[in-house]
């Protein structure tokens, strides 16, 4: 008994400082200043995005309930060039990575307004390559890692449901034809689907919810 004392003695020392370590060495969480995002939401990014996240107009993406994470990465991005948009680029060029990350975290707590599929004939072909992928071209199924249900992963993998159609169309395609290169992963994916898959995943995509 006098050995086994001074052992636990020693383990839970040795826990305690361990943890103490552990706690020090993790990075602090950012915490995001929502006001000033809010505020700089509404002087960037409102007039093409919506005030709330939700574009009306399909061509631009719903920022809504999008990750932060990824939102802070396409913006770095659009500003350093690795995703060419030539008026991406003049708007992110503006913000620092303070403001990215304002933006960012505030636009994610807004709430994604649902979309819906609008062409009946593709979207029976779209939900199976979203859920099944195609087995004889090796098209992984988009659910892998956008999830069933389009939430995506956060941090890692952005979420789709009730984007606009158009603009995954667009962006599908730009992925397919290498004018959006910041995506090896979805750059092999798209290149093995056509027009009408494009479409079709699309069109489901904006259905999901």
């Amino acid at each position: 008994m006098k050995l086994i004392a001074p052992l636990i003695v020693a383990g839970l020392m040795a826990a305690f400082s361990f943890s103490a370590v552990a706690n020090e060495a993790a990075p602090a969480k950012y915490k995001p200043d929502l006001a000033k995002g809010e505020a700089s939401f509404g002087a960037v990014c409102a007039a093409c995005h919506g005030p709330d996240g939700n574009s009306i107009l399909p061509i631009y993406p719903k920022l809504a309930q999008q990750h932060p994470e990824y939102l802070v990465k396409q913006l770095t991005e659009f500003k350093a060039g690795k995703r060419a948009n030539p008026i991406m680029l003049g708007f992110a060029s503006t913000l620092s990575e303070e403001d990215m990350k304002n933006i960012a975290y505030w636009v994610s707590g807004k709430t994604s307004k649902p979309g819906f599929s609008k062409d009946k004939d593709l979207v029976t072909l779209g939900e199976r390559i979203y859920r099944g992928g195609i087995a004889d071209r090796q098209v992984p199924a988009c659910a892998g890692c956008h999830s069933p249900n389009g939430a995506g992963i956060p941090a890692q993998y952005p979420r789709l449901a009730g984007q606009n159609a158009e603009y995954a169309q667009a962006q599908l395609t730009a992925f397919r034809d290498g004018v959006r290169m910041n995506s090896i992963q979805m750059t092999q994916v798209a290149a093995k689907l056509n027009d009408r898959e494009i479409k079709a995943v699309s069109d489901y995509i904006a259905g999901l919810h």
